[in-house]
């Protein structure tokens, strides 16, 4: 187990290159079982989510060889075993398994999944879809079983936006027969990429970047190769790096429009930038104000770049109050951030952040992902040295994070953790 340590104080400057998006690849690997042939996928982030749902495909059959950021996936050999818990609890999006063993084998048995603790994700969007395409659902033993005789398109209509339901309900759909159509659908831009690959295999799929989606479902589907969007969230938490400790960073390989309620963010807070095809540029930014900051679903404020803004209002002139309307417990970072000087205080689903406050260095720890990149911003900031634990959860979605961070001119390491850290650990 290791920490991370990070030296605050050191300004940034030069460029960083965008990784592939995290949130398509763990959609993208199990959507290519779909398929009746090879399957590749290029750009891939090398990350720890991304390693752990090549090895559940390896462990059903797959055939999956690895090139630098191209895996190719040959899906031929697998059999429909039960996925057990184990490496399905080590992330989250292993439930998009569910939707693509029931396409192309009209049954599954995973594992309820895992990822970062942000309180209650239910799954029961994904369910209802699963059941309108004919498919029976049962919890057994602490497994989700999907079994179908045949699944059938449906007209779905989701109660809540969700990327999840939406993408898993698209792979379960892409095979059956007749069309579906997935009303009240999210927009994101991890959904239009996987319904790319799934239609260079050959699906017919219309309306994704809009609330109805509609699937005309094919027999089957053949090879392809796709290559990987930027990850918008990766970009997002550089240019708030940049905009708390940058002199001049140059953000690259971005999609501007997917920041879009972000940059009109740190508009608002004084952050200069310029804004290219697929770059942005930041500038020293000294004098930021407090802003308001409320989370929706795209294309609104994104919920995963909450957290790492909240580290960056800690230097921002006034009062500023974030809310988040998707994770409503995702402020597991606050008591962090104040053990570090900031003066934050949580009432409900909001965040309220006094500054400007300077950030000392002190030990911290990182309980999700997204905490973890906000904690790493606080160190940047902060006055010393801050060591951060936790750091699985950070390379479970941010490709070579100190790299990228000393090539911007960042002080920053990791060590092994201590036997006595590791005994706090177990017991906090």
């Amino acid at each position: 187990m290791e920490k991370l340590i990070v030296e605050g104080g050191h300004p940034l400057k030069g460029k960083i290159h965008i990784s592939g998006a995290k949130n398509s690849a763990v959609a993208l690997i199990p959507a290519a079982i779909l398929s009746d042939h090879v399957v590749t996928i290029d750009h891939l982030p090398n990350i720890s989510d991304v390693h752990t749902l090549a090895l559940l495909l390896e462990d059903i059959g797959a055939k999956v060889t690895k090139q630098g950021s191209r895996m190719n996936i040959d899906p031929r050999n697998i059999i429909p075993m039960p996925l057990p818990n184990g490496r399905v609890k080590q992330l989250r999006a292993s439930y998009y398994m569910m939707g693509a063993m029931l396409g192309k084998f009209r049954k599954a048995a995973i594992g309820l999944p895992g990822g970062c603790n942000l309180g209650p994700r239910p799954i029961d969007q994904h369910i209802k879809g699963f059941e309108a395409l004919g498919a029976r659902v049962s919890n057994e033993q602490g497994m989700l079983y999907l079994r179908a005789d045949k699944l059938r398109g449906a007209r779905i209509y989701l109660d809540v936006v969700s990327v999840g339901a939406t993408i898993n309900i698209m792979l379960a759909a892409v095979r059956a027969e007749g069309r579906t159509i997935i009303e009240n659908a999210a927009k994101e831009p991890e959904i239009i990429d996987v319904a790319t690959l799934l239609t260079s295999m050959g699906a017919k799929i219309k309306g994704v970047g809009t609330n109805v989606i509609r699937i005309d479902g094919v027999k089957t589907l053949r090879s392809c190769s796709h290559s990987i969007i930027p990850d918008r969230i990766e970009a997002g938490t550089y240019t708030i790096a940049a905009a708390a400790m940058g002199e001049e960073v140059l953000i690259d390989n971005v999609i501007p429009d997917h920041l879009e309620s972000l940059l009109a963010k740190l508009r608002e807070m004084g952050v200069q930038m310029e804004v290219g095809d697929d770059q942005l540029f930041i500038r020293s930014s000294p004098d930021l104000q407090s802003i308001d900051i409320k989370t929706l679903v795209y294309p609104g404020f994104a919920t995963d770049l909450q957290q790492p803004i909240t580290a960056l209002l800690t230097k921002a002139k006034g009062t500023s109050i974030v809310t988040d309307t998707i994770y409503h417990s995702r402020f597991k970072h606050i008591d962090e951030l104040k053990r570090m000087g900031a003066d934050v205080k949580v009432e409900g689903s909001s965040a309220i952040i006094y500054g400007k406050t300077p950030l000392e260095g002190t030990k911290v720890k990182a309980t999700d992902l997204r905490a973890g990149a906000a904690l790493v911003i606080a160190g940047l900031m902060g006055k010393g040295i801050t060591q951060i634990t936790g750091v699985e959860h950070i390379d479970r979605g941010y490709e070579n994070l100190e790299e990228k961070l000393i090539s911007l001119g960042a002080k920053i390491w990791r060590e092994p953790l201590t036997e006595e850290e590791q005994a706090d650990l177990k017991t906090s």
